[in-house]
């Protein structure tokens, strides 16, 4: 498999997700400016992935979409034909700040040790640590807190 080593600077699509084995996965949203035609902008689609613990949490916990960053690491091909390389980052910069958007549909939210995303379309809400692990699916928000005992129970203390 070909890797490259690159940095790339670019816009934060959507909220990072929580990934497999602790890792959290988010889409750079690139422009280039091509000098051919002054008014011909490009927008490329960065897909990144990152298993630093320091990087997951930091996605996880703090960047939100149209936070500008700088996303250093190595670009690694895809494993089949047709679909798109990945960055596989183990620097991360945030260059500046999106504006605190106004949310309608979806809140995240902190528990201690654990975060929550509330839906307004679903009663189910999903439970990770702060560091990205999967917790569980709690039924309704009313049982979040008994989730979270339960994995306390049989993980220890250690979110």
């Amino acid at each position: 498999m070909d890797t490259k080593p690159c940095a790339v600077d670019g816009w934060v699509d959507a909220i990072p997700a929580p990934g497999p084995r602790e890792t959290a996965t988010f889409d750079l949203i690139v422009s280039t400016n091509l000098d051919s035609v002054e008014e011909d902008i490009h927008d490329t689609v960065v897909t990144c992935t990152s298993g630093d613990p320091r990087i997951v949490h930091e996605l996880l916990t703090a960047i939100q979409p149209g936070d500008l960053l700088r996303a250093t690491g190595t670009l690694v091909q895809p494993p089949a034909l047709g679909e798109p390389a990945r960055l596989v980052v183990d620097a991360l910069e945030v260059l500046d700040t999106a504006p605190i958007p106004v949310l309608r549909d979806m809140v995240l939210d902190r528990y201690g040790d654990y975060a929550v995303i509330f839906d307004a379309n679903r009663d189910q809400v999903p439970v990770f640590t702060a560091y990205g692990a999967w917790v569980g699916l709690a039924d309704k928000a009313d049982a979040i807190a008994t989730l979270i005992d339960i994995h306390e129970r049989m993980n220890g203390d250690d979110a």
